[in-house]
């Protein structure tokens, strides 16, 4: 299975992309798309046409976005939910089935602990990707969210499959 992380942002937005086959799981490839100051339509463009390529170019089976919390800042919490309007279109378009976690899930998954730093998610990253070239913080918690995914899609299978043989 291949999974397709996204970390929503307007100005940066992450992505990560991990290879899982039983309970081996590869680095695939990472980066950031990035938008440039300008009118929030052509942003979210830019996003959304970055995003795609990274679909077309990966070939992912299933993909993972961050959910997004609320700040004071409304202004900038409703462009942050543009922009993972954009994380969750792209995917969907693509026929992709798409997994959401929270920060928080997130986090406890990948450290252990809920409210961990981002130093800490990216040293869990290198360690469970030996290797790994990060381009950043956004795409370090990309592929936090596709290892999230991972971990929580091969729990939902293992329950089904348990559920199947006691039927």
């Amino acid at each position: 299975m291949r999974v397709l992380g996204i970390d929503p942002g307007l100005r940066n937005m992450g992505w990560g992309v991990i290879e899982v086959n039983g309970s081996r799981i590869a680095h695939v490839a990472n980066g950031i798309c990035h938008t440039a100051k300008g009118e929030l339509a052509d942003r979210l463009l830019s996003l959304h046409d970055q995003l795609q390529a990274v679909i077309e170019r990966y070939v992912p089976d299933t993909a993972a976005v961050e959910q997004t919390f609320v700040n004071k800042d409304g202004v900038a919490t409703l462009k942050l939910g543009q922009a993972r309007a954009i994380a969750l279109l792209v995917p969907a378009k693509a026929g992709l089935s798409i997994g959401e976690y929270a920060p928080n899930a997130v986090k406890k998954t990948v450290v252990g602990v809920g409210h961990a730093a981002k130093q800490q998610i990216d040293h869990m990253v290198r360690l469970q990707l030996p290797g790994v070239q990060i381009e950043g913080p956004d795409a370090a918690d990309a592929l936090a969210i596709a290892l999230c995914h991972a971990h929580h899609s091969q729990s939902a299978g293992r329950l089904a499959a348990a559920v199947g043989r006691a039927r």
